[in-house]
């Protein structure tokens, strides 16, 4: 039975823990083989365009953090890259509406073919260890309905699952994932449609968040059913 990290991962990743449960440990990442550190935003964005289905990422970051065997000296030798930037104010808000300002998105995970099966469980954890709670207490992600997954990396990894969000158009540009937003400014259809963006029809996504507080409730500060996204 093929899970919906498997089909995120086809043809180039094998980070699933859940393929083949009577060789459970075989290929499995050792952690004192590897590492996970800052990467520039030129290897992280080559990386998201050969493997994510994405084909792209925001033009900007918070925090890039790249999966590296351990003692890799070049840059050129990532492996996978969790890509953080904030989400816009309207989803912050939907998300955390006490502190707003201290909710983080993951925007991009992905990772090379052939690595262990559980590189991505191991990049998402460290990823993670390394941003600041104090300055970002609530990390958000979505998984997209789209392309059939529903977010068992997070799921793995701990998260809190929130549901569904609202199904809103999904545009291509070239195969590239092309938001609506630009900016302070939401493009109408038409405008996407002249851009030349093809519309792949309407899709929700399934929507997680990490808190990081002594109080780990989600419910306390959010609803199960947020129709904002990034």
């Amino acid at each position: 039975m093929t899970t919906d990290l498997q089909q995120e991962c086809k043809g180039r990743v094998r980070c699933s823990a859940w393929l083949d449960r009577s060789d459970e440990y075989a290929g499995r990442l050792r952690k004192d083989e590897w590492e996970v550190r800052p990467v520039s935003i030129s290897v992280a964005r080559e990386l998201v365009t050969k493997y994510h289905y994405a084909k792209g990422a925001a033009n900007t970051r918070t925090y890039l953090h790249g999966l590296f065997r351990r003692g890799a000296f070049w840059e050129a030798d990532c492996l996978g890259v969790a890509w953080w930037i904030p989400p816009t104010r309207s989803a912050a808000e939907a998300t955390y509406p006490k502190n707003w300002q201290g909710v983080l998105a993951l925007s991009r995970l992905v990772i090379a073919p052939d690595v262990p099966k559980n590189a991505c469980t191991f990049l998402l954890s460290r990823s993670v260890k390394l941003i600041p709670p104090q300055e970002w207490p609530c990390l958000v992600t979505y998984a997209d309905d789209w392309r059939g997954h529903v977010g068992t990396i997070y799921r793995a990894c701990n998260w809190s699952y929130l549901g569904k969000t609202g199904a809103e158009e999904t545009y291509t540009i070239s195969g590239v994932m092309t938001a609506r937003k630009a900016g302070g400014k939401t493009r109408t259809k038409a405008e996407m449609l002249a851009l030349g963006a093809q519309s792949e029809g309407k899709h929700a996504k399934h929507k997680y968040v990490l808190l990081r507080e002594r109080s780990n409730d989600p419910s306390s500060a959010m609803t199960p059913t947020v129709i904002a996204r990034l």
